[in-house]
């Protein structure tokens, strides 16, 4: 181990370090605390060791006024709708009145596309330690809480970063702007506020605060101070609902609720967490915590926050503990290390989830994943009812890694998918240092904690910073967990190749699938107990180890599933058996169990008129996490037809890292459903999907290109007569998505070929949303046969209104219906009319456009145009336009016919026929709906 002798005296030489910075404010506020009247002055002293011009400042609140923000195109690409329909009151920010300084005539702006960032230009530069007096006069409208979970709320207030304060410099500017990523630049400063607010309001804060008579009568005024303070939460209750807790370090008030805890138990609670971290970091730099409920739900505890509060699975005050634990560890964290949160959040991060890693296995040992429901007649037979409560991070970050959706952990918080930013990559951090703990002893990292927190604490740092110290307390290399690991989306995935005995030893060949160079270790296991375990130096490709043969059955790498790995079934290798691993069964889907080869089966159903509801198992080997190689088989029972229907298939997903091409799906699959009444058809399909994705994987833009061929046979009747029964087409189609909630952009190529026709077709789609929140939706859609020789049928043809869907590719539920609520299911394809007109099919040629735009809010007004042409007749025109109620788009809406080539279409007796609608039931596409934003 490195000589330590430097942090010898880090107690003497970790001096503390005064804000240089200071904020002073004059708030009056509305009657309805919508409004503050604010008269401001900021004293900012130059530290950069050379002469400024220019000083910049935060005012994060003003991101909400300009719809062409930062935040507000981060909402769009997120398709967060409660933003953009906003009206201004609602959204709020903020208008400056004046802005001067002690120096003189001085000129200031707004970062160009910024509306959150001030520069201030000064007339005469500001020299090396000395200090400028910036007074602002303006007024804050508060934005409402619905958009962040902090603002304006009937009548209270939840601040967060809310005053305009001046810019971090560290080495250079730190310049960024609110997008909503709870990353606010962390600075100490100085505060003296005198704020007025009606008497009825009380207010929690971490500041000093006094209280006397207000200037306007019904009002209070409070002083509130600090020194050094990181943050400047407040709140402005009417009805105060924190309580206070009183430890021997700091004093902590909180609207955490847990109603079932009496409040000596929630103080004992409070005192071990603080004591906790304590032992583990070093003791608090501060006297007050503001813990609010609010703040927790900016990062909960996923999988405690969406059980209900009347269920109660895990010991007594477990939830509570554990809710309070990462509440305040968050906010000691945050007020502790002056980082720059955008780029190195994921340290914090990482930190927090390794506390409370650390504080669950030593007050909570024995709780699993499911607390008492593991326990449950027919639960305990789920692999998942064997794991234990930290497993939890392992396995939500799989869910990522599994889908080819990984990360660097140090990536800045903007560039994180949002599920990587809230979930994974924290999760992959915490269990980061986990590993280390492993690899390296608790000890040495622990004591690196305490030693970093002792010497950066209230300080400007980087982890580079912890990762030096790191590596003097210990002789081992662990350059490769800041390059390979962290630094790096490659996933980890280690495989036992080949054993062979060798005298009394025996010889392992290790393959690194991946080649990202890190350690691992192996163990040998008799009877599924390890009795050896050796650690195995980062290697690049393959290695080979020697190790004493003490008798053991089998021998595996990651056994403890320390390390976060893409693929844990293939770290086992039997000896002197022909499976590596046994077989296993299960009744419903569960987690994977990485010790056994799994088959599951659950009850799955379908719907369309002719079947009725076929229900049936679902035989399949994909559990809870994705995987590569993937096959189906799914038989059942139409309650309608009296037939056996349904589906198998088998697809493998090959994906690429570092590459614009992200995945190549492999696959067959075949079907069987009925089409008519007592009329079957079996459907069967080869195919290769090329999805192609930017690396950014923010972007929300996709190219996909898939290349199939469909054989068809239909049953065949007397008396209904059967188009075309049997068929084969080979089809190739080019896709281009870009996907906002302001830009909606979609277009294709199609090319088919068949025995009897071959035929290419195109499509564009455009959505515009403006900023008045007017919405322009336009298609255009054209489709030619390059020869047809099914001219006796239509079966084959482009169709205005609703095409014949001999691909089987859409949902249609009742797909022969001439007539009925089942014939007016509409689906926008081909055409995409919603009148019905006397000739709705072209076997020659079709264009057309399809124009909607708002009316108010949901209500649209639709408008089809277009041209299209049959063998030996001339090209015919026609339109139709009506409402379009849309309800939720692209997945429940209702298109109202008014007036079409036809005439007035409500004159018609049968309306109600003529009605269409859009709804779509398929739980995988439902599922999207709401998981858009988070991948």
């Amino acid at each position: 181990m490195k000589t330590t002798y430097t942090f010898l005296f880090l107690g003497l030489t970790s001096l503390l370090s005064f804000s240089q910075n200071k904020i002073v404010s004059d708030i009056q506020s509305s009657e309805d605390l919508k409004t503050f009247t604010i008269q401001q002055t900021i004293t900012y002293e130059n530290t950069s060791g050379k002469a400024m011009e220019t000083i910049y400042f935060y005012n994060w609140l003003n991101a909400f006024s300009d719809k062409e923000s930062p935040l507000a195109k981060r909402y769009a690409q997120d398709y967060v709708r409660r933003f953009h329909f906003a009206s201004s009151l609602e959204r709020g920010g903020t208008q400056i009145h004046s802005l001067s300084t002690n120096l003189g005539e001085s000129q200031w702006s707004y970062v160009e596309g910024q509306a959150d960032l001030i520069e201030l230009n000064l007339d005469q530069a500001l020299a090396s330690k000395a200090s400028v007096e910036v007074n602002f006069i303006y007024t804050l409208t508060i934005p409402d809480q619905k958009f962040t979970g902090f603002g304006w709320n009937q009548r209270e207030l939840l601040l967060k970063n809310w005053l305009i304060v001046p810019a971090v410099y560290e080495k250079d500017w730190i310049l960024y702007s609110h997008k909503d990523l709870n990353d606010y630049p962390s600075q100490k400063l100085d505060y003296d506020i005198t704020i007025q607010i009606p008497n009825q309001y009380t207010i929690r804060s971490n500041f000093d605060q006094t209280q006397s008579t207000g200037d306007l009568t019904g009002f209070q005024k409070i002083k509130l101070k600090a020194k050094q303070m990181v943050g400047s939460p407040l709140f402005v209750k009417r009805i105060d609902n924190f309580k206070v807790i009183q430890t021997d370090h700091v004093k902590i008030f909180t609207n955490l609720k847990d109603s079932d805890l009496r409040p000596e138990i929630e103080a004992l609670i409070t005192d071990r967490i603080v004591y906790f971290l304590e032992e583990k970091l070093g003791e608090f730099g501060f006297e007050t915590m503001l813990i609010t409920e609010e703040e927790y739900n900016l990062s909960p505890v996923y999988g405690l926050n969406q059980l209900p509060s009347f269920i109660r699975p895990f010991p007594d005050g477990f939830q509570y503990d554990i809710k309070l634990l990462k509440a305040i560890t968050d906010q000691y964290l945050r007020r502790s290390f002056l980082i720059n949160v955008r780029e190195n959040q994921w340290f914090l991060d990482a930190i927090l989830v390794k506390t409370m890693m650390d504080y669950v296995e030593t007050y909570y040992p024995d709780v699993k994943l499911l607390g008492s429901f593991s326990n449950f007649f027919g639960v305990k037979w789920f692999y998942a009812s064997d794991l234990m409560f930290n497993d939890r991070y392992q396995f939500i970050h799989e869910t990522t890694i599994r889908q080819n959706f990984g990360q660097a952990v140090d990536f800045p918080q903007d560039s994180l998918l949002k599920f990587n930013q809230k979930l994974s990559n924290p999760y992959k951090g915490g269990i980061g240092f986990k590993y280390l703990e492993d690899y390296l002893g608790k000890e040495t990292v622990n004591e690196s904690l305490n030693l970093y927190y002792e010497k950066h604490k209230l300080k400007h740092s980087d982890p580079d910073d912890y990762f030096d110290l790191l590596s003097s307390l210990t002789d081992k290399d662990i350059t490769w967990f800041s390059a390979n690991y962290l630094g790096s989306n490659k996933d980890i995935d280690f495989k036992i190749d080949k054993i062979t005995k060798v005298s009394d030893s025996i010889k392992v060949r290790l393959l690194n699938k991946t080649r990202n160079p890190m350690p691992v270790a192996v163990y040998q296991l008799k009877d599924k107990e390890v009795i050896s375990k050796d650690w195995v130096n980062a290697f690049y490709n393959d290695t080979i180890i020697y190790l004493k043969d003490l008798g053991s059955d089998q021998l595996a790498v990651n056994y403890e599933e320390i390390i976060p790995e893409f693929d844990q079934r293939n770290n086992f290798k039997s000896r002197g058996k022909i499976l590596n691993k046994p077989f296993q069964f299960r009744i419903l889907e569960d987690i994977e169990d990485p010790k056994y080869n799994q088959l599951f089966l659950i009850p799955e159903f379908t719907y369309n008129l002719y079947d009725g509801l076929a229900f049936g198992p679902k035989l399949y080997n994909t559990s809870l996490l994705p995987k590569q190689l993937s096959y189906k088989v799914t038989p059942k029972y139409g309650l309608t037809s009296n037939a056996l229907v349904g589906g198998a298939s088998v697809d493998y997903t090959q994906f690429f890292k570092g590459e614009d091409l992200f995945a190549v799906i492999y696959g067959l699959n075949g079907s069987r459903f009925s089409y008519d009444k007592d009329l079957f058809y079996n459907r069967y399909s080869g195919f290769i999907n090329m999805t192609y994705r930017p690396q950014d994987l923010r972007d929300n833009s996709r190219h996909s290109l898939s290349v199939r061929t469909v054989n068809v046979d239909q049953d065949e009747s007397e008396f209904i007569e059967t188009e075309e029964p049997n068929y084969n087409i080979f089809n190739i189609r080019y896709n281009f998505s870009n996907k906002n909630l302001d830009r909606f952009l979609t277009s294709s190529i199609d090319y088919q070929i068949a025995k009897k026709f071959s035929k290419v077709s195109t499509t564009l789609s455009f959505r515009k949303l403006y900023n008045n929140n007017r919405q322009i939706n336009f298609r255009f859609y054209g489709g030619l046969f390059l020869y047809n020789d099914t001219r006796n049928s239509n079966y084959f043809s482009f169709a205005l209104d609703r095409p014949s869907d001999y691909l089987f590719d859409y949902n249609y539920y009742g797909r022969s219906e001439e007539s009925g609520l089942f014939s007016q299911q509409f689906i926008m394809a081909e055409g995409g009319f919603k009148s019905q007109f006397d000739q709705r099919f072209a076997d020659d040629w079709i264009v057309s456009t399809n124009v909607s735009t708002t009316i108010w809010n949901w209500i649209f007004v639709y408008g089809d145009a277009g041209f299209f042409k049959n063998s030996f007749s001339n090209p015919r025109f026609v339109y139709d336009s009506g409402i379009r109620l849309n309800f939720v788009e692209d997945y429940f809406e209702l298109y109202l016919p008014v007036y079409s080539s036809n005439g007035w279409e409500f004159r018609d007796e049968n309306y109600d026929q003529r009605i269409r609608f859009l709804v779509t039931l398929d739980l995988s596409t439902l599922f999207k709906l709401f998981t858009r934003k988070w991948y």
